[in-house]
């Protein structure tokens, strides 16, 4: 999965396009930052970097991550460290926070640490993963 990351010397938001649903809690929570009609649409020098973290930390879909430069290994992502908790998003996917593990038919196992976006709406071209198609579709559920 590719993902992109911007700094600002002191934070670094890590962004992986393959998971985000446009739910654009980022832009509207910290417009400074997220302005994704520029190139690139992460401007870190736009806020505190305690700022940027806090707006991180409420990504829906866990596709906006940081790490402080001074320890990597540390990555942190939105979501819940000791359950899972399922949340239906009004209009939107449906989201489970929390470890879980993936069994596809073809015999395929997935796990996953962060948030991850499941489709309700049937129109994702990235099934079972919300791709933010239900906006377009006009999905009320």
């Amino acid at each position: 999965m590719s993902k992109k990351e911007y700094t600002n010397g002191e934070v670094t938001v890590v962004w992986k396009p393959g998971l985000c649903i446009h739910s654009a809690v980022c832009v509207k929570g910290l417009p400074d930052v997220f302005r994704p009609d520029e190139k690139p649409w992460i401007k870190t020098d736009a806020a505190g970097t305690q700022a940027i973290v806090d707006q991180v930390q409420k990504c829906p879909s866990g596709a906006l991550s940081y790490f402080m430069n001074d320890d990597e290994a540390q990555a942190t992502t939105a979501g819940h460290d000791k359950e899972t908790l399922v949340e239906i998003m009004k209009g939107g996917p449906l989201l489970v926070h929390g470890k879980l593990h993936l069994n596809y038919p073809d015999g395929k196992v997935e796990e996953k640490e962060q948030t991850t976006a499941f489709c309700r709406c049937g129109h994702s071209a990235n099934k079972p993963f919300c791709d933010g198609a239900h906006r377009k579709a006009g999905f009320e559920g």
